[in-house]
């Protein structure tokens, strides 16, 4: 069994900073991709930024630039540094990992965390 346990979400004002952590535990051989998403109220959910296993990054347009994407591998951690944020980026954030168990392949996701920005 595999877990994603999220935390860091909050009340932020426009061009503050938020710092967003996603921790796995359980029967883990290895991490391939982590990711982040966001769901906006009304809006589809879409992928924020990715890092590998070898600890290339990619983001969304709308956000290179302001959030960058890490990982600790010892801890099997992955975090999301964001900074200027903007009413925009108000969503649910939800960490997603690509997990080599003992046994299997799993992709596995969090719960999601709250950030709203706002004055």
């Amino acid at each position: 069994q595999v877990q994603l346990v999220e935390s860091g979400g909050g009340l932020v004002q426009p061009g503050g900073s938020l710092r967003l952590s996603c921790a796995a535990s359980g029967s883990i051989s290895s991490i391939n991709t982590m990711d982040w998403y966001r769901q906006a109220p009304g809006k589809e959910r879409e992928l924020v930024a990715r890092i590998t296993s070898g600890g290339d990054t990619n983001y969304a347009d709308s956000v290179k630039g302001r959030f960058t994407i890490s990982r600790d591998n010892y801890k099997n951690t992955v975090y999301l540094q964001m900074n200027s944020l903007k009413p925009e980026d108000t969503a649910l954030y939800y960490c997603k990992m690509a997990v080599w168990t003992t046994t299997v392949y799993l992709t596995i996701w969090g719960q999601g965390t709250l950030v709203t920005v706002s004055s």
